[in-house]
């Protein structure tokens, strides 16, 4: 097709949308985060959709900031019709949303108006959502505020995580942009408004809310490890260092006092303000990811501790 589109994403999630649109639409350009530092070594690692980008043969930028003056004439010189965006990490202004005739169209990863924001997926399952989606929506200066053009849901299963929920709401993003582009186009689409009213927000994640915290209910601490698994990964503490939590399950057991540690089943659980958390796969500080009964047998003193 003739209409030039400029993609602005960068983690993996972004990736079938990019890959999508580039065998569909005349890509001018790509923006996506400059490298950071990464692992142990600290060394520079692009941004996934940095590197399929490249790999399509596609013109990429890195601004640190899109109202660098380099980065402005790159678009500028770019002329999109359209600006898609997946992902970025970066708010747009004014002048870029504006940039191209049909505006700058939005991925988001919630049924908007309900969770704006930068964690729509991790907010998602921390809330025992039953249902998430993707929204299309025409992008204004406000953070997820802009009409909606196209959405679809999905359901969130009892044991997804983000790590599994993100790659499926990826490729619907993918296949949902591709059926509303089109009809956005053409003039099909009346955007809807969102409704300020039952609109909520999902802030970034911070690795210091990956601390259990045991005076909540085990429900609530199983939809954290499950919404932080892969990142930023629940823990809590033994023998003065951190015990990763990936996966865990709720039992009724014993009334303990939150925090205490007790054997359920054959596997180790900790006591909540309701209920019993169970671990099922943990990591200890300085080894790899194992069953909790692999752990528990090498960790004889996990009650008394």
């Amino acid at each position: 097709m003739d209409n030039r589109i400029v993609f602005m994403g960068s983690p993996e999630f972004a990736l079938p949308t990019l890959k999508a649109l580039a065998e569909k639409y005349a890509i001018a350009g790509v923006v996506t985060q400059p490298d950071r530092p990464a692992g142990r070594g600290r060394n520079l690692k692009a941004p996934p959709v940095k590197v399929l980008a490249l790999e399509l043969g596609l013109s990429v930028i890195q601004p640190q900031r899109l109202k660098e003056p380099d980065a402005m004439e790159k678009l500028n010189h770019w002329n999109p019709d359209l600006i898609v965006v997946a992902a970025f990490g970066q708010i747009l202004r004014p002048e870029v949303l504006d940039l191209p005739p049909y505006g700058s169209l939005n991925i988001h990863a919630s049924l908007l108006p309900r969770w704006r924001g930068a964690a729509p997926i991790h907010a998602a399952i921390l809330h025992g959502d039953k249902e998430t989606g993707i929204t299309i929506m025409k992008m204004d200066p406000g953070l997820d505020t802009g009409p909606i053009l196209n959405s679809n849901s999905i359901p969130i299963s009892p044991d997804d995580t983000t790590g599994s929920l993100s790659p499926r709401l990826a490729e619907l993003g993918a296949n949902l942009i591709l059926e509303t582009i089109p009809r956005y186009l053409a003039g099909d689409i009346d955007p809807v408004t969102q409704d300020e009213i039952i609109a909520t927000y999902a802030p970034t994640i911070k690795k210091v809310e990956a601390e259990l915290n045991f005076t909540h209910s085990a429900t609530s601490l199983e939809r954290r490890i499950r919404a932080f698994n892969p990142w930023p990964c629940a823990f809590t503490r033994w023998q003065n260092k951190h015990l990763k939590i990936y996966h865990a399950h709720t039992a009724r057991g014993p009334l303990l006092e939150p925090g205490t540690k007790a054997i359920h089943e054959g596997l180790p659980a900790i006591g909540t303000r309701e209920g019993l958390l169970v671990l099922d796969e943990v990591q200890p500080a300085g080894k790899r990811v194992m069953p909790a009964e692999v752990f528990l047998r090498g960790a004889r003193n996990w009650v008394q501790d």
